[in-house]
């Protein structure tokens, strides 16, 4: 028996994305969307690229993270329920440069999102190498809590105010119908609750479910999209403080961040240049000298006839 037993795995490995959070150097949670693989062990792996090593950073200083699997596009299920796993996870500090001990993983997002195969193409590979240089991620879950569809979330008011609101990160989350929240519990490890924000005056006013005691301090609320082939992605966080008041909990805004861009036609190669960067100086600091991509192993991956198993 394993922690997973106790949800729908068909279900968990349905859903192409989750919502991932690590604590940062300040104890401060922060979210990002993952594609996640289930091992018949019951861990889950998770990859990131040197591009955008926070995450792993953050598991080497604090191993505490939490899941929140809530947005069902592309899986092909009507009404989803939302699975949470809360856990620890390691990252050991050694870079992959080709699919073994993460075939499973490769291959999943390879079907699941085919547009990815054409970063092996040789006349694209220079720009995209950053993409296939990675660090696992596994992640042993201690808890799990299945809670209903997001689509059942109340309505407690406007979702997120005008676009217009004056409000620090309002234009951004107006464009989607919910958000995810992410805080601590009183122990600081972290939480994740898919919430309908409604921008006040001092912050956005949130929800959070009965299973989960939040603590204030600072948290985040993370929005994002993907298409059903996992393309057209966005995603924008907004952090700030999590405070209780006499009408509920309230998220006070202090920052936005868009690693992906806002959508604006330079973003793509501002992305590109962005990620560049982060690669060098993540293995600079390490004194360590570029790898070598294997493209052969990663292509053969690509190009095999797909399996069946958990699609």
């Amino acid at each position: 028996m394993t922690v997973l037993d106790s949800v729908p795995l068909d279900v968990l490995d349905a859903y192409r994305t989750c919502e991932f959070v690590t604590l940062g150097r300040d104890g401060a949670p922060v979210a990002w969307p993952a594609a996640v693989r289930r091992r018949p062990d019951g861990t889950l792996l998770l990859t990131t690229s040197l591009a955008f090593a926070q995450k792993a950073l953050n598991i080497r200083r604090d191993g505490r993270v939490a899941l929140l699997w809530s947005d069902p596009t592309g899986s092909g299920l009507d009404h989803a329920p939302q699975i949470l796993v809360r856990g620890r996870a390691v990252c050991p500090d050694e870079i992959m440069t080709g699919p073994e001990g993460a075939e499973d993983y490769w291959r999943m997002l390879f079907e699941r999102q085919p547009h990815s195969r054409s970063y092996l193409a040789p006349g694209v590979r220079r720009l995209m190498e950053w993409y296939y240089l990675r660090l696992l991620i596994t992640v042993t879950p201690e808890q799990a809590v299945v809670r209903p569809p997001s689509a059942s979330l109340p309505a407690t008011g406007p979702v997120t105010g005008s676009p217009a609101s004056p409000l620090l990160g309002a234009a951004q989350l107006a464009r989607y119908p919910d958000a995810v929240l992410a805080a601590c519990d009183g122990t600081g490890a972290p939480v994740l609750a898919r919430t309908r924000p409604v921008a006040t005056d001092a912050g956005f006013a949130v929800t959070v479910p009965a299973d989960v005691a939040v603590t204030a301090g600072p948290a985040s609320l993370l929005v994002h999209r993907h298409d059903e082939r996992l393309n057209t992605m966005r995603n924008t966080l907004v952090r700030g403080e999590l405070r209780h008041t006499d009408g509920g909990w309230l998220l006070v805004p202090g920052t936005v961040v868009e690693p992906m861009g806002s959508g604006r036609p330079s973003d793509a190669l501002r992305v590109l240049r962005r990620t560049h960067r982060a690669t060098a100086r993540y293995l600079e600091r390490r004194g360590l000298p570029r790898p070598r991509v294997r493209w052969a192993a990663f292509r053969a991956l690509a190009t095999a006839e797909p399996q069946r198993a958990n699609r």
